[in-house]
């Protein structure tokens, strides 16, 4: 599944600060999740093209996205998770409301280095010995097959829905498996991290499968042991079947029904939902089922809002994306 490298770096012409509240007609603003900007901005590429409308894309993670949105600097947030509890109430007290769209599948892929010829297969168990605080600092304290060598260990910033959906995974509920460790080197940046991995033979680290895509020639993807005791690699058939668990998650955007009263968000979401599928593929995702995006049209069509992976009283729904999603 190959990454359409232009749309790539045509894309990234788009980026702009976002330095004010929002202010001409006929500019948008979009900010957040590092996973999904690489969607939006091929999306508001293809946009503009038709449209001559200024749509800007700022890559900041999930959560920085949602302050944003939540100051009004932005009509929509890209989040790699869906949105917490917390954000929806400042989201709220700001008299934001929102429209909640899945649009592609991810997986969370756990990437090595080339030499890296040991650690081929791992185990949500194994995964916590590396990451978690205290945890193990050389290969052969994962597993004593494994060689003496360091390890190294590269992770999206706190701020990222990425960081979020693994630290759930790994560190459960209330830290119930344990903390994620705080030594690990942080970027917002995931070619940062792909650097950072390719540089050393032990080093590990974890980021949408779009960057690994990108980046094959450079890393490997560990194969992980899903619930069935299987062991799954990050490919396009494992994620939309859900058989690579528990790292495959929906990715989202977040549109501020205010904004949808301007006709260029309007237009601007309808196309995403047209043509955000098949771009979504081309720079490496998955396409969620035609139903999915059905639901979204009725959503955007009739206003509504709040989010439907999150209960009335704030808790994180569990289920599959068609499931949840009505």
């Amino acid at each position: 599944m190959p990454i359409a490298r232009p749309l790539l770096v045509a894309a990234a012409a788009l980026i702009a600060p976002l330095t004010a509240p929002l202010a001409s007609a006929q500019s948008i603003a979009v900010s957040g999740s590092s996973t999904v900007f690489p969607i939006s901005s091929a999306v508001a590429e293809a946009f503009s093209e038709d449209t001559r409308t200024n749509v800007k894309v700022e890559s900041v993670g999930t959560g920085g996205g949602f302050k944003a949105f939540a100051k009004g600097e932005t009509d929509i947030s890209n989040a790699s998770r869906p949105i917490k509890h917390s954000e929806h109430l400042a989201l709220a007290a700001a008299g934001i409301d929102y429209v909640e769209i899945p649009v592609a599948y991810d997986g969370l892929s756990i990437v090595t280095n080339k030499a890296n010829s040991w650690a081929r297969k791992l185990t949500v168990t194994q995964l916590r010995a590396i990451f978690t605080e205290g945890g193990a600092t050389t290969w052969n304290q994962v597993d004593p097959e494994f060689p003496n060598v360091p390890i190294k260990i590269y992770a999206p910033g706190e701020a990222s829905g990425t960081y979020d959906y693994f630290k759930e995974v790994i560190s459960g509920k209330n830290d119930k498996y344990g903390a994620l460790r705080s030594d690990m080197s942080k970027s917002e940046d995931d070619n940062v991290l792909v650097n950072g991995v390719a540089g050393e033979a032990g080093a590990i680290g974890f980021f949408g499968v779009a960057y690994y895509e990108e980046n094959r020639d450079k890393l490997n993807a560990a194969l992980i042991e899903n619930a069935d005791g299987d062991y799954i690699g990050p490919e396009a058939i494992t994620i939309e079947d859900g058989t690579y668990n528990p790292f495959s998650r929906p990715l989202f955007i977040y549109v501020s029904t205010k904004s949808l009263e301007r006709p260029e968000v309007a237009d601007f979401i309808e196309f995403y939902l047209e043509e955000g599928p098949e771009l979504a593929e081309e720079v490496g995702y998955v396409r969620l089922p035609a139903s999915v995006y059905a639901v979204a049209e009725r959503k955007i069509e009739n206003r509504e809002s709040g989010s439907a992976f999150m209960t009335a009283e704030g808790e994180k729904k569990h289920g599959s994306t068609v499931e949840l999603y009505q």
